[in-house]
């Protein structure tokens, strides 16, 4: 039984594919760094991430990228014995324009290195690469009109402009020939993430619409020849749970179509698990996959019937999910970081933090503040439980000014974060306390939610926090006892949300649980942290 969502956590955009028997499934990244998750499996069930291929400067540099932009909707296929990996680096969100820019990289396989990427155009966002069974490479993404009042957060039908089609020369690698607009979207509208595929002599074409948040859906249509005209299908959409407010899969589209090799087919969506009261939905977009079944009309149709994803669906063979731990201690003792963790925008991972400095600890380097666009020192994983605790110790830190800080957080992005500070008060001395920003868009002004502070003696300090759906605490303790201590009051954790602050039609990540460290005075301050636990409360 195939349980979604199967990639839990902020996991959008997914987009699979299929090689012999073995699943990929490549995700948005955005600002976290490197980009684009690839997960793998054998039976659509167990899934584990096994690469992130955006990993050097020549490949993405996404500093001064604002929030939700960087790495939008990658496309994973396989042809001609290498792996092609499709993918938008949006520079600008706000006001007009997006300024997207669309590459191809390649490799022979998942793991190895990836190529640098070859420049495909900029018209717009959600890329995707369909090879025909001629041979030929068609080129596809969404167009993007500027000429309406469609500003970050509010967006108008009239921006997403169709869906463009033109074909990549590999030789050449460049698009060249006729640039054709093959489908102008349903009347849903917000049209984006095309994705191809052929059968029985049909191009089908699927979409996303609707906008990322409570109205998305896919949009199927069908056409016999490659550039259209397209028909859409008898209930226009795929899937959706835009008129299902009580569906536990909400927010569901944008995906992709995979076959089995015995001929089963399925189809990937994203899709988020809002908590009420006030419908906000931490962990972000997740992943889910749904069976599907082929009538005689030659359209495709959920298997369960209807529109609305289910929880649990059929697998292709007698799979189950493999329990995964419930806690995961980290430590710090090889030369990279585990494979959980990332970073944000810079390809210049050497300068905010290191693994041999102090060996057994991650060195985090105090650079420019929390919520900085540019160069800051944070380093987390995932939220993938509505309910979890995090721990982490600062082995070492000596700030001789407030301008040093370091410490534990839950991170949104520059407008939504909670953080335990490890810091220095002019009068108290050493200290930890609280920042907080519970979505304050667009001014980013932070609360302090302990005032000054609590004075904590020299050493070794332990930080912690509690997430219990809407709510957050954080605890401290030093000196090697055992008791912790908790500080401030419970904090509003659902702002740490999609849905919090700005809304969910600006932001596209999901919440983070790490480790961070900053010196706005300059002097790069660093902090040894010895560990970090993740554990997921069950009761």
């Amino acid at each position: 039984m195939i349980r979604n969502p199967i990639l839990p956590g902020f996991n959008a955009d997914p987009s699979i594919c299929r090689v012999g028997e073995d699943y990929y499934i490549a995700t948005s990244t955005f600002e976290w760094y490197p980009g684009v998750q690839i997960h793998h499996s054998r039976d659509l069930v167990n899934w584990t991430l096994i690469r992130r291929p955006l990993e050097r400067k020549s490949q993405l540099d996404m500093r001064g990228n604002p929030d939700s932009c960087g790495v939008w909707a990658p496309c994973l296929s396989y042809a001609d014995g290498l792996f092609w990996l499709v993918y938008t680096d949006v520079k600008r969100y706000d006001g007009n324009f997006k300024d997207a820019h669309n590459y191809i990289v390649t490799s022979p396989t998942i793991e190895g290195e990836w190529s640098d990427p070859a420049y495909a155009n900029s018209s717009g966002f959600d890329p995707s690469l369909f090879h025909d069974d001629d041979g030929r490479k068609w080129f596809v993404n969404m167009q993007w009109n500027h000429r309406t009042e469609s500003y970050g957060g509010a967006p108008k039908h009239p921006a997403f402009d169709g869906i463009l089609l033109q074909e990549w020369d590999t030789e050449a690698k460049a698009l060249e020939g006729p640039i054709t607009n093959i489908f102008p979207g349903s009347p849903l509208g917000l049209v984006e993430a095309p994705h191809l595929f052929k059968r029985n002599g049909w191009y089908y074409l699927t979409t996303a619409e609707g906008g990322t948040g409570y109205d998305h859906a896919v949009t199927m249509a069908r056409s016999r020849a490659i550039d259209g005209q397209y028909e859409l299908h008898p209930n226009t959409h795929l899937l959706t749970s835009k008129d299902n407010p009580e569906a536990v899969l909400q927010r569901s589209g944008h995906g992709q179509y995979v076959e089995t090799p015995d001929g089963d087919v399925y189809h990937t969506h994203l899709c988020s698990r809002p908590l009420a009261p006030n419908r906000r939905s931490p962990l972000g977009r997740e992943t889910g996959l749904q069976k599907c079944v082929w009538k005689e009309d030659d359209w495709l149709y959920l298997a369960q019937g209807g529109l609305v994803p289910d929880v649990d669906v059929p697998a292709p063979a007698d799979a189950e999910p493999i329990a995964k731990p419930t806690r995961i201690d980290y430590s710090f003792n090889g030369d990279t970081l585990p494979i959980d963790f990332q970073w944000l925008r810079t390809p210049e991972p050497d300068r905010i933090f290191s693994l041999t400095e102090r060996p057994g600890h991650l060195r985090l380097i105090g650079r420019e503040s929390i919520g900085s666009w540019f160069e800051q020192s944070l380093v987390a994983r995932r939220q993938e439980h509505h309910r979890f605790r995090a721990e982490t110790t600062v082995e070492t830190f000596q700030s001789d000014t407030y301008q040093q800080a370091c410490g534990l957080t839950y991170y949104y992005n520059r407008h939504k974060f909670h953080a335990l500070v490890v810091t220095l008060h002019e009068k108290l001395g050493r200290v930890v306390t609280i920042f907080s920003c519970p979505g304050d868009f667009p001014h980013g002004r932070m609360q302090f939610p302990a005032g000054s502070g609590v004075a904590i003696p020299d050493g070794p300090v332990e930080l912690a926090m509690e997430i219990r759906d809407n709510d957050l605490q954080f605890f401290w303790r030093s000196g090697g006892t055992n008791d912790w201590q908790a500080i401030g009051p419970a904090l509003d954790a659902s702002v740490i949300s999609d849905e919090g602050g700005r809304g969910e039609h600006g932001s596209f990540t999901g919440a983070f649980a790490g480790m961070f460290a900053f010196d706005t005075s300059g002097r790069a301050r660093p902090a040894d942290f010895s560990r970090f636990s993740y554990e997921a409360i069950l009761d």
